[in-house]
């Protein structure tokens, strides 16, 4: 008697399952150009001329993201192994490995990661290598030997060589990125190619949204108050400067001569200023025959006293650019007002919300670089490690101390190592090492606890693993 095969569960398709897709995520997008910024010196190539221009020219701007790469340096990445088998932690191993077999050191690639804060996105090219050894040739140049594949280097394709998005017509999904140099060089880098770090993904968006889109106006207005008192200063007047001159040369149809001499007197106007230049030669108001020659020089002043305090003026735009990325305890102090504690409040929320970033940026590298990786060596799926972050700033030793001592007094610390390390780690002391290697040599001990030690560009593991 025959018998039926049964249908293997993970081939059956639910009836009437649609799996088209049937809308569009609403991203405007005009020949690969994206339009969703409404302010027109944000929109395309001037938006990243702003943005390196708040970031290179702004001195609060600069702050911020000096004290970002600061956090950043401090804080410790480490492979975690899927599970405590064997083969998983061989493949963590080799994970290691690999980040420390590139062209360039993790932090230099962490730092340019960080761009993508500044300008919403930021895009890598993914190149690999064949593990050949020390060899000639920088596709197969290693520290290993084994034949495998591994990163030779993550390359970024700055984001003023954007020149536009090659969308798919399907699924309105992103398909890569077209380069133009300023040498006019043009390159297609695809996305199962690439890694894309953003901050939003908003409509599916690639170019994500910068964390000073809302402190542009701000830092607007601050650059031109600055540039207005800078002259003023410069000019050291109480005025504007007026000068009166005969009708004909403001005639429309005045000859050249008059012409020309109008261009002259108007560009002493302008050079007027405190320097080595400090004076203005014009004709006399009076002739010899004590008639008016029509010429006089004197400051166009009002009525009243109307004045600024631009010091407090350019300290409210100040605040407020760092507010929009919660980092006002920057300026905590510097106007005689705000305390510790609530410089340690804003700091807390600040690191949080830089940690919220570190995660994302983790994430996206697990996702689409290791697991990219994982699958061209033919890594089972179960045993693919992950990249992780450790804590931007240690707690308080005060604050665990009590913390440890309450839970000791009533019985709930459990005696284990990982926590004796962890302890160790925050105090910023020495961690024994056991006695024969014993804990850097055995894997299964490696996997218990996160025992990878930090890296900082240099290694991965502790010293003499």
């Amino acid at each position: 008697m025959a018998t039926k095969k049964k249908k293997d569960a993970s081939s059956a398709k639910p009836r009437n399952l649609d799996l088209a897709v049937r809308g569009y995520s609403g991203l405007k997008e005009f020949g690969g150009v994206v339009d969703e910024e409404f302010l027109p010196r944000l929109r395309g190539a001037y938006g990243v001329k702003t943005y390196r221009e708040m970031l290179d020219n702004s001195s609060t701007v600069g702050a911020i993201f000096y004290l970002l790469r600061a956090l950043v340096r401090q804080v410790e990445w480490r492979v975690e192994p899927a599970s405590t088998e064997k083969a998983a932690l061989d493949w963590a191993e080799f994970l290691e490995g690999c980040l420390l077999d590139m062209s360039h050191t993790w932090e230099d690639l962490i730092s340019e990661v960080l761009s993508s804060l500044g300008y919403g996105w930021a895009y890598f090219e993914t190149v690999y290598k064949i593990r050949r050894g020390d060899t000639n040739d920088s596709s197969t140049r290693s520290q290993f030997d084994d034949g495998k594949i591994g990163w030779r280097k993550f390359a970024l394709r700055p984001q003023d060589s954007l020149e536009r998005w090659q969308f798919s017509d399907e699924d309105d999904g992103l398909e890569g990125m077209i380069q133009l140099t300023d040498k006019g060089k043009r390159a297609f880098i695809p996305i199962e190619k690439a890694i894309l770090f953003r901050t939003e993904t908003t409509k599916g968006n690639p170019q994500g949204r910068s964390v000073l889109r809302n402190a542009v106006t701000d830092w607007y207005y601050l650059k031109r108050i600055s540039n207005i008192e800078a002259v003023g200063i410069e000019r050291d007047l109480t005025g504007l400067p007026k000068m009166e001159v005969p009708e004909e040369i403001l005639a429309v149809d005045a000859p050249a001569e008059a012409k020309s001499l109008r261009a002259q007197l108007e560009k002493m106007l302008g050079e007027i200023k405190r320097d080595e230049r400090d004076f203005a030669l014009v004709p006399s108001e009076l002739d010899r025959e004590g008639k008016p020659t029509g010429y006089k020089l004197s400051l166009l002043t009002t009525g009243g006293t109307r004045q600024f305090d631009t010091n407090a003026v350019k300290l409210y735009y100040k605040v407020s650019i760092l507010q929009s990325v919660l980092a006002q305890f920057i300026q905590l102090g510097m106007d005689k007002a705000g305390s510790w504690a609530l410089a340690s409040s804003h700091t807390d929320t600040f690191v949080m919300a830089l940690g919220a970033h570190l995660g994302s940026i983790c994430s996206t590298f697990n996702r689409f670089a290791v697991a990219r990786l994982m699958k061209l060596n033919n890594a089972p799926r179960e045993f693919w490690p992950a990249l992780v972050h450790g804590d931007i700033e240690s707690p308080p030793l005060a604050e665990i101390g009590a913390y440890i001592q309450a839970l000791a007094t009533t019985g709930q610390l459990p005696d284990d190592e990982a926590i004796q390390r962890k302890l160790l780690e925050f105090a910023r002391l020495p961690i024994p090492e056991a006695e024969d290697g014993e804990v850097h040599k055995s894997r299964s001990r490696r996997a218990r606890s996160p025992r990878v030690a930090p890296m900082r560009g240099v290694s991965l593991w502790p010293a003499g693993s």
